[in-house]
């Protein structure tokens, strides 16, 4: 029987309707700045709140993916919990994800490759309300043609349990990393400037060691900054603002960021 997990947050995090969902990222990615990037990140990092809050900051990352499109065959995509708490990082148990754009496939054959590490579950529960990984989807539909997808919602793990995972499903130039994180959280406009800016440093030095505090998708996060430091891959920050930059509230704002990762080339 073909399950399918239906999005949660259509409507509200993102426009719940086909054509406007497709005009709104067309337009995020259009205005996102046009670098002649030095090859196709290996690895992202995203914010996931709504669109009218992130979709900028979020878009330009995902506008590196461009020059990808017929390479990326494989997305593993983590995302942190927000609802129902889970121990490891889990799966969702269905065989495709839902947008207003259409069913994504998820990947069997990389799922069989990590089922039998013990930090990896099932939990439908975990993701059914989950919008950390579905507000992504929309990007990656739009941008590559033919893929499919490692959905992991992220719960209490350590880093080196992330990286095993990430190391097990690392490939090639076919499989794109994907983690969803937002920065810090209800802080004063100018304070979460600060803390911003000192997050974005430790990524940048790839110091797998970020609390919750610096960013709600640490976990995932700091799995991926430990796999990075072991296979060297360079990291770039491309975009920071927060919910005050975007909404106008500045009392109490949420910190967003954008980062690529990139394989050194050798020469």
């Amino acid at each position: 029987m073909h399950s399918i997990r239906q999005p949660a947050v259509a409507g509200i995090f993102y426009p719940g309707r086909k054509e406007a969902l497709a005009a709104t990222v067309n337009s995020l990615l259009t205005a996102a700045p046009n670098t002649r990037a030095d090859g196709v990140p290996k690895a992202i990092v995203v914010p996931h709140a709504g669109y009218i809050y992130s979709g900028q900051t979020a878009a330009t990352a995902y506008a590196r993916l461009r020059a990808g499109r017929s390479a990326i065959h494989r997305v593993v995509l983590l995302g942190p919990v927000h609802r129902v708490p889970v121990r490891g990082l889990a799966l969702p148990g269905v065989d495709a994800l839902a947008t207003p754009l259409g069913t994504i496939e998820l990947d069997q054959a990389a799922i069989a490759q990590i089922a039998e590490l013990r930090q990896v579950v099932v939990s439908p529960a975990a993701h059914a309300q989950e919008h950390s990984l579905e507000v992504q989807l929309p990007f990656l539909q739009t941008l590559l043609d033919d893929f499919k997808i490692v959905p992991l919602a992220v719960g209490d793990a350590t880093p080196s349990e992330v990286a095993e995972v990430l190391e097990k499903l690392w490939g090639g130039a076919e499989t794109l990393i994907v983690i969803s994180s937002d920065l810090s959280h209800f802080l004063p406009y100018r304070a979460a400037q600060h803390a911003d800016r000192d997050t974005a440093e430790d990524i940048l030095n790839l110091q797998s060691t970020l609390t919750h505090a610096q960013a709600c998708g640490g976990t995932p996060l700091n799995g991926l900054l430990l796999a990075a430091r072991k296979r060297q891959l360079r990291p770039q920050l491309l975009a920071q603002c927060n919910s005050g930059d975007t909404s106008g509230d500045r009392d109490r704002v949420v910190g967003y960021g954008a980062f690529a990762f990139t394989e050194e080339t050798h020469h």
